[in-house]
């Protein structure tokens, strides 16, 4: 069993050196990446939880929402500018064709 908590705190310590190591500067509010990973290499569960609440507040805080920081692109297909330009293109090319005219059979 202390074995079990011995692997816990080290893989909760590998993964908040990580997280430091891609966070940003407003998310480590401010302070250089050295030393949050020196508190946590040399203190490793009070350096780990330190830097969890760090990161929970700053989450909850307002913070930049996951969804800003990772912005999902659309396709084009989406778009409804794209779209109308590519519908302005089609008729510019074949001018014969017509939205009010009847398909022919």
């Amino acid at each position: 069993m202390r074995n079990l908590a011995v692997l816990l705190i080290i893989g909760l310590s590998v993964y908040c050196v990580f997280d430091v190591i891609r966070s940003t500067t407003a998310e480590r509010l401010g302070v250089h990446p050295v030393f949050w990973i020196a508190l946590i290499l040399v203190v490793p569960l009070i350096g780990s939880l330190a830097w969890l609440a760090v990161r929970w507040s700053r989450r909850t805080a307002g913070g930049p929402d996951q969804s800003t920081r990772y912005r999902r692109t659309t396709g084009p297909d989406d778009d409804p500018d794209f779209l109308s330009r590519l519908d302005d293109d089609r008729k510019r090319t074949d001018p014969g064709t017509s939205d009010d005219a009847p398909p022919t059979a």
